[in-house]
């Protein structure tokens, strides 16, 4: 096993209105937001059509609260995808990862390439990936993943409910949020 350049990951300290419980979000999204397991696994049982949208990809500026997430300095970059989750022919979650440059060698050099394939496949079949704690937020027109999940799939809520985890691989981390849309409330 390589040595990893990245200090190693312990649960962070929740901050910038990132919550360890879902105590307050709605009643009909409580579940889905606190559940560990893949949501990609559940959109694919719930929904025949299951499909993913490649939105963006590329090397970007991780948001403020993502580089604290990651141990990252603020004005790092990361290689950074956006995708949105349909089910039912409806946008459901806009999903959002971010994977520090230095993780781009080794297991996790695969993920540039997926396109439109779900990156919660290969999170949940790699018995080496662990997920370290989820925390979860409301978002309004203030958080930058909000602006981009609103721009991409148009929705008129005031806010919308997102939950993140960080992955490791070998002690390289992948930060994944995902953000559901209003249309998550229906299923």
């Amino acid at each position: 096993m390589t040595a990893s350049r990245h200090p190693p990951l312990r649960h962070t300290p929740l901050r910038h209105g990132w919550l360890a419980h879902a105590f307050r979000a709605p009643r009909t999204l409580r579940s889905k937001l606190s559940d560990r397991g893949s949501l990609t696994q559940r959109l694919q049982a719930q929904h025949a059509d299951f499909k993913v949208q490649l939105l963006t990809r590329g090397i970007t500026r991780p948001n403020r609260d993502e580089s604290q997430a990651l141990h990252l300095r603020p004005a790092s970059r990361a290689y950074g995808r956006d995708v949105l989750l349909l089910g039912g022919g409806i946008a459901r979650v806009f999903a959002h990862s971010v994977l520090p440059r230095a993780s781009l060698r080794g297991g996790w050099n695969g993920i540039t390439r997926l396109g439109n394939k779900p990156l919660g496949e290969a999170l949940f079949t790699n018995p080496r990936i662990r997920r370290l704690g989820l925390s979860l937020r409301r978002l309004d027109a203030r958080h930058p993943l909000y602006r981009a999940a609103r721009r991409h799939a148009g929705f008129t809520a005031r806010h919308v409910w997102a939950r993140r985890s960080v992955f490791c691989l070998n002690g390289h981390p992948l930060l994944v949020t995902e953000v559901f849309l209003p249309a998550h409330d229906a299923l």
